[in-house]
Order: C-alpha cells, then sequence, then structure tokens
C-alpha cells in the first residue's frame, strides 16, 4: 500500500505472474519491484496474485482464488473503486479474462507483457502446457471458447489495453496472442509497444518501461477515461 493513500485514495493494480513462478517469488524478484515500486511510488496500491498456483493458466479456479484476495485486499486501504490487471507471461490469461463481462470484480484496463492471451494457442504450444491446463481446467482435451480470454475479448467492445510484446519471443508467439488482440485496444486510451529480444528480457522491467505503465494507468485515472 502506497503512504499516499492516507492522504489519496488509491486505485489497485492486480499482478498476475508467469507460469512456474508464486506470488511470494514476485515479491521478492529485484525484476519485479523494477515495476511494483513505480507503481507504489505513484500511488497505485499492487497486489500480487496467487493465481490458482504456479500453473493456473487463468483457469475459473485461480480467478475465483484472485477475487476472494481482491475483496479481502481492497478492505485493508483506502480505495478508490478502481481496479487495473497486469499479466506477465502466463499471467495475461487471468489479467484479461478478469476485465471481461462476468467476472468478479471490475477491471478498468490491462497491462499486458510478454503475455499469454489466446488459451487456445497456449494448450497447443507444448505437450506439458497441455496437460497443465487440462489439470487446472479440469478436462480432457482443449477447454472450449467459453474459457478463451481472446475469443471472449474480441466478442466485446474494444478495451484499454497497454500490450508489449516481441517478435523474437519463442516462448510466447506474438502472433498468435498480442499481435491479434492489439486491433482490439482502445486506440485512444491504449499503448501498444514493440520490443525486440527473448521472453521476459531486461528490457520489460526498465524505469522507462515502468514510467510507460505508470502513464498508462494514470491516464486512465484521468476524468476522460472515467466518463
Amino acid at each position: 500500500m502506497p503512504a499516499g493513500c492516507a492522504v489519496r485514495l488509491c486505485p489497485l493494480v492486480v499482478v498476475s505472474h508467469p507460469r512456474g513462478q508464486t506470488a511470494e517469488r514476485m515479491r521478492d524478484s529485484v525484476q519485479m519491484n523494477g515495476l511494483i515500486a513505480p507503481l507504489l511510488a505513484a500511488n497505485f496500491a499492487v497486489l500480487l496474485g496467487g493465481d490458482g498456483g504456479p500453473t493456473g493458466w487463468g483457469s475459473p479456479a485461480a480467478l475465483t482464488e484472485v477475487a476472494l484476495a481482491h475483496a479481502s485486499a481492497v478492505r485493508t486501504f483506502p480505495w478508490n473503486g478502481r481496479t487495473y490487471a497486469l499479466g506477465i507471461s502466463m499471467g495475461g490469461l487471468l489479467a484479461l479474462r478478469s476485465s471481461l463481462p462476468g467476472a468478479p470484480y471490475a477491471v478498468s484496463g490491462v497491462a499486458l507483457i510478454d503475455a499469454w492471451v489466446d488459451l487456445s494457442a497456449a494448450w497447443g504450444s507444448a505437450l506439458s502446457r497441455r496437460s497443465e491446463i487440462e489439470a487446472a481446467y479440469g478436462v480432457l482435451g482443449a477447454p472450449g471458447n467459453e474459457f478463451d480470454p481472446l475469443y471472449l475479448t474480441l466478442l466485446g467492445p474494444r478495451l484499454p489495453l497497454f500490450i508489449a510484446s516481441s517478435p523474437d519471443d519463442s516462448t510466447v508467439s506474438a502472433t498468435r496472442n498480442s499481435a491479434r488482440l492489439s486491433p482490439h485496444a482502445d486506440p485512444a486510451l491504449s499503448e501498444v509497444i514493440p520490443l525486440r529480444g527473448e521472453h521476459l528480457g531486461a528490457n520489460r522491467f526498465t524505469p522507462g518501461m515502468a514510467a510507460r505503465l505508470v502513464a498508462f494507468l494514470k491516464r486512465l485515472e484521468g476524468p476522460t477515461a472515467q466518463r
């Protein structure tokens, strides 16, 4: 919680972690703190989600878990009523899904870094991911479109999105994920950042990237975005 919450109500940023990570590892990560510390300095409270475990893959159970944490968190500080989602790699699935109709808490904008958003692409990308996704969703075979954040997003209106990805990323295909989502970004409020280099490289966690993320969220906090 930012110290500034004592004098000015804070919005909340819910952070969803990469595959194999946990909230505790994000908290202790020097790289992640390159983004978290500037958010706190800009008067955004930050919730590091458990996301249903290291391989939750944005499942309904993972979203329910984070919703319970969200409900608890907003009772612990002076909240202004607005929530934003930041998804890193696998966490993109949960972050994007939380912004859609029927989600258990309202999300006013989504930031994605090297993020999976196409669940079917993730399921089909490797046998190890396939088995993890099937276990997380309790299915045999690919989860249906009703679970796929990208499919569901493209059915609705454009969203305020911050999308950072690289064509060099051999872990998360930008072609299957960010490139398909980017045209659905609200052009007045969104930012699409082309990067270079492999998955979750150091240039994703620089002061410059943090400044652009904070600027995006502050834009959404402005009166024009809130009308």
